[in-house]
């Protein structure tokens, strides 16, 4: 087999290379667009479209130079993959180009080295968009069924600015930037790279690490370092194997119901998930804000009482619940139908803990209940002593 030349096409000329490159192939492989505006003649040329079995057989079975073009740099969420496993990477040569996320920052004038990207294309939505919850910089890769209006709709109640790069390097490229009922309610041409920006938390400092996401070097933080009333929050020892049943992480989307002091939300929040706090009294709610803001992440408050206020919440991955108030049953039930993932509840009273567990249960669970008492040392005069803190059972139900 020839060997293959994958050329990234960013809207610029191209250099003679790559002008000798396309006149000496046997066979050029490209999208629509691609193959029109290099003018290449139908008779050596294979569409990629949709269904890419028919060009890869083409590739195959072709004695002479073939060379692909592809959008951008074709190694970033490219073609480059794709053909590195069907035909081995040491018969690719790639000539990239500029890729799509560099030209549409480049566009709205911003640094990206504190950016994530993520591809909605050809993938499950959810985690991309989970992603722009959770982080204050991020470039989304859209595809034709979920674009930018479909982005926008997900995240409108967030204080968001999307920056729209559409056709880049063609002659009608356009770069729009909104609020998300203006993205939503605009039509949009494909190909196209959405930014989604958190303008009052996007970084102002130089950061050391790239895509600017590092993992917390502490979790199951102590008390003190949340505000919190009369001891109501969810104890380190208790948090940590509540985290460890979550699991959360990036793309996830977490539910701390009853949030109270939202520990739990904002540890969730720190270890790169999507975390939504829900909570009725409004003391804790402005309490909610400020640990969220000492801890610089972001947790979506939603003020109000469980179970009416979870019926409209995007789908979690996983649902803690930390307080239920008079419809305990209820919001279990609920946790259990929407999570993805797993519930985990953390009870005090012995009552609840069966009836907890029954419902997970109904709800296709595989239920595990832990009984968690600790001691911490205390002084007294000279000597010490073990002080027991309150005891807790963590019921957790998994999905098979």
């Amino acid at each position: 087999m020839s060997r293959i030349t994958v050329i990234g096409l960013d809207g610029s000329p191209p250099n003679p290379e790559v002008e000798e490159l396309l006149g000496d192939a046997s066979l050029i492989v490209g999208g629509e667009r691609h193959l029109e505006r290099l003018g290449v003649e139908r008779g050596r040329a294979a569409v990629l479209g949709g269904d890419l079995s028919e060009a890869l057989s083409r590739i195959e079975d072709t004695e002479g130079r073939v060379a692909v073009l592809a959008s951008g740099d074709p190694g970033y969420f490219g073609i480059v993959r794709l053909l590195a496993e069907r035909f081995g990477r040491e018969n690719l040569r790639v000539l990239p180009g500029l890729s799509s996320v560099a030209l549409a920052f480049a566009r709205a004038g911003l640094s990206w080295d504190d950016a994530l990207a993520v591809s909605a294309h050809g993938r499950d939505p959810r985690r991309a968009t989970n992603v722009c919850r959770s982080h204050p910089k991020v470039a989304v890769l859209t595809s034709p069924d979920f674009g930018p209006a479909e982005l926008a709709g997900e995240l409108g109640g967030l204080a968001r600015t999307f920056v729209v790069a559409e056709r880049l390097g063609e002659p009608d490229e356009r770069v729009f930037s909104g609020a998300a009922a203006e993205i939503a309610a605009m039509g949009w041409k494909d190909p196209n790279v959405v930014l989604v920006l958190d303008e009052a938390r996007m970084a102002s400092s130089k950061g050391w690490v790239s895509p600017g996401l590092e993992s917390p070097r502490r979790w199951a933080l102590p008390e003190g370092d949340f505000e919190h009333r009369s001891g109501m929050i969810t104890r380190s020892e208790a948090r940590a194997l509540v985290l460890s049943r979550l699991g959360p992480g990036l793309g996830d989307l977490i539910w701390d119901v009853g949030a109270g002091s939202a520990s739990v939300a904002i540890e969730c929040a720190r270890l790169g998930a999507a975390a939504v706090a829900v909570e009725r009294d409004p003391e804790s709610c402005a309490r909610i804000r400020r640990n969220a803001d000492r801890h610089d992440v972001n947790v979506q408050l939603v003020e109000g009482e469980a179970p009416e206020a979870l019926h409209d919440l995007p789908e979690p991955d996983a649902v803690f619940v930390g307080g239920s108030g008079g419809g305990f049953e209820e919001i279990v039930e609920v946790a259990a139908v929407r999570a993805r993932r797993a519930v985990v509840l953390t009870l005090v009273t012995i009552e609840r803990v069966v009836p907890a567990g029954e419902i997970l249960e109904d709800c296709g669970l595989e239920v595990e209940t832990t009984f968690l008492q600790t001691s911490r040392m205390r002084g007294i005069g000279g000597l010490h002593r073990l002080a027991a803190e309150s005891a807790v059972f963590v019921v957790c139900g998994s999905r098979p």
